[in-house]
């Protein structure tokens, strides 16, 4: 249902914000086993047009004014580009990730590195499974979580301990979306877009009571991963087949960004899947800066 006139007037007008991202490249992407129902091992994957696919994401962040860093991607790791699975930073505290599927598992160590030598100190490696950003999306003043299928209820209330941010609890029932950001995506601090058959009855209510004027996604929003994307509070950076969540969020005011990132959907990834937020100390300036690197460029390397 349409929010009210009124509810329409008061709506501030969405504003982006600068972001740093974390991305890795698919050097070695493949769909070699399944994790998820969007994996099919007999299908053939093109590692070039992953590539190429990557590529042009990582170029519309820069384009958009965000700073991209990049972590060197690792051989028998083929899922290692979804970098949003590989923590949960918050005011520079860093959550790290435990994978449910022992094909990922490996993938922790590695980001854990990275944040090691990137200067993140306050980090924790957790007890509780949780596959990171994939099942946490910080909203700003909390942190929606879900569960159902990878991430394990009982990261929830590790994550809030960790974090020290209040958590909410959402429950996934639809395998074909097996992490929140397929489902989910926060616009701003105070709008969402999801698609509630993927939760349960209990968790919609939750958050048609926390969102009363978020976007609802269709069908075939959700059937195009539609979902996962990335927004900086004015751009949303999106699947190009998610026309119809375009057309909507346009008439929020929002700029749809659209992007072709089909081959690495045979993984069932999206832009979010790709991008790790890094969200530095709200008190000080960003550990990039503290580094003397430059704001709005990408951390240099071959791929």
């Amino acid at each position: 249902m349409d929010a009210p006139a009124s509810a329409v007037q008061s709506r501030p007008i969405p504003t982006p914000t600068t972001r740093r991202y974390l991305m890795c490249p698919p050097r070695y992407f493949a769909v070699e086993y399944s994790i998820n129902p969007w994996m099919d091992p007999s299908q053939p994957v093109d590692v070039e047009r992953a590539l190429a696919q990557w590529h042009e994401l990582r170029e519309t962040y820069l384009r958009l004014g965000h700073t991209v860093e990049v972590i060197e991607p690792q051989p028998g790791l083929p899922d290692m580009v979804f970098a949003a699975n590989s923590g949960t930073v918050i005011d520079g505290r860093v959550l790290g990730a435990r994978f449910r599927s022992t094909q990922r598992a490996p993938e922790a160590e590695h980001f854990r590195r990275w944040f090691v030598e990137h200067g993140y100190r306050d980090l924790v490696m957790p007890n509780a499974i949780n596959e990171a950003e994939g099942d946490f999306a910080w909203t700003g003043t909390v942190l929606l979580a879900g569960t159902g299928f990878r991430t394990d209820a009982a990261a929830h209330a590790e994550a809030q301990e960790v974090l020290g941010v209040p958590v909410v609890s959402l429950q996934l029932i639809d395998p074909r979306y097996y992490h929140l950001d397929t489902a989910l995506l926060v616009l701003d601090a105070d709008t969402i877009a999801y698609y509630p058959e993927a939760f349960s009855p209990g968790s919609r209510r939750v958050l048609r009571r926390l969102f009363p004027d978020a976007v609802l996604g269709t069908d075939a929003d959700a059937a195009c991963l539609g979902l996962n994307g990335v927004s900086d509070g004015g751009n949303v950076v999106l699947p190009m087949e998610a026309t119809g969540l375009a057309e909507r969020l346009a008439e929020r005011g929002y700029r749809p960004v659209p992007v072709d990132i089909s081959e690495l959907r045979k993984s069932g990834g999206g832009p979010k899947c790709c991008t790790l937020e890094l969200r530095a100390a709200a008190h000080g300036a960003s550990r990039a800066a503290a580094r003397g690197e430059p704001r709005g460029a990408a951390t240099e390397m071959s791929v």
